[in-house]
């Protein structure tokens, strides 16, 4: 049974207040307009959606959604949208309060409906209470979140429901594509090095995807807004030289100031630009989620060679 199933169900039970808000407009779907909280939902809403339909992103590439603020021109973008693409998973509660602010009713559909969730990699088992919400850094769960992305605009305009379909399909194969090429970075990296030390616990799905070990994070949490404490700091320096790891990773969205005052103390390497909670500038090669992906990728296993 495909793991989206659940997520196709959900999307069915909208359907009905979707077809309301595309049948107010005689014009095919010219209406229809879509908004998504982050980032990498926005990202993959484009690959899904092609030139069919607009989309418009809340939260743009480089910002961390962890503490994001919406303005005035979000509640208007809210306000006149179709439909609502959410990340979920604690991500992006900000969109309740958004919506409310905008006033009338949305639909709103969680695009990582039916995804397999766990803990942080740093969280013992059973220990958490909150599941990690960076699950587009494993390809696997990316294609859940297309497939229901291509079903909820099916749903909004379904004159271009085949077209969605086929975008959709178009672009899995493009996240298969790109796993096989991680899979082949990684496995040059020598086992005994394949250890990671990151700003925040945003890598977990990257980390199982692809049989790394987590040794910690300078920031015990998969949310930025914690604070590291001195005795997590000290335990992550006598840790990080009893595991020789070679490298510490920061991403480009986060403050590095404690990670790299840690490298100098450990001695290792610090990398400061990976992509955890967002994608690149435009230009950058990483504004696609694929792209993130494989950037991410090379850094890492350029580090621990």
């Amino acid at each position: 049974m495909p793991r989206w199933l659940p997520a196709l169900t959900l999307l069915a039970l909208v359907a009905t207040t979707l077809a309301g808000c595309a049948g107010d407009d005689d014009d095919e779907g010219a209406s229809v307009k879509v908004v998504a909280t982050t980032a990498q939902v926005g990202a993959l809403a484009r690959e899904v959606a092609g030139d069919t339909v607009r989309v418009h992103t809340l939260i743009p590439p480089g910002v961390d959604a962890h503490d994001y603020e919406t303005s005035t021109s979000d509640l208007k973008a809210i306000r006149e949208a179709t439909l609502l693409l959410r990340n979920g998973i604690g991500l992006d509660d900000f969109l309740d309060r958004a919506i409310a602010g905008a006033g009338g009713r949305k639909t709103v559909v969680t695009v990582t409906a039916g995804i397999e969730l766990h803990p942080g990699a740093g969280e013992a088992p059973g220990a958490s209470r909150d599941m990690d919400p960076h699950v587009w850094h494993d390809p696997a769960n990316a294609k859940v979140m297309v497939a229901n992305i291509a079903e909820a605009l099916a749903l909004a305009d379904p004159p271009n429901a085949d077209r969605y379909r086929a975008n959709a399909a178009a672009y899995q194969a493009t996240l298969d594509e790109t796993d096989r090429q991680i899979r082949a970075l990684i496995d040059g990296i020598p086992p005994p090095n394949r250890k990671l030390v990151t700003n925040h616990d945003a890598f977990g799905y990257f980390i199982r995807r692809y049989g790394l070990t987590f040794v910690g994070a300078v920031i015990p949490s998969t949310s930025t807004q914690a604070e590291p404490s001195a005795k997590d700091i000290a335990a992550l320096v006598d840790l990080i030289r009893k595991e020789n790891v070679k490298a510490i990773f920061a991403e480009s969205s986060v403050d590095p100031k404690v990670a790299e005052q840690i490298a100098k103390d450990t001695g290792v390497r610090i990398v400061d630009d990976l992509y955890g909670d967002s994608l690149g500038e435009p230009g950058s090669g990483a504004e696609t989620v694929h792209g993130m992906l494989l950037a991410n990728a090379r850094k890492i296993a350029e580090a621990l060679k």
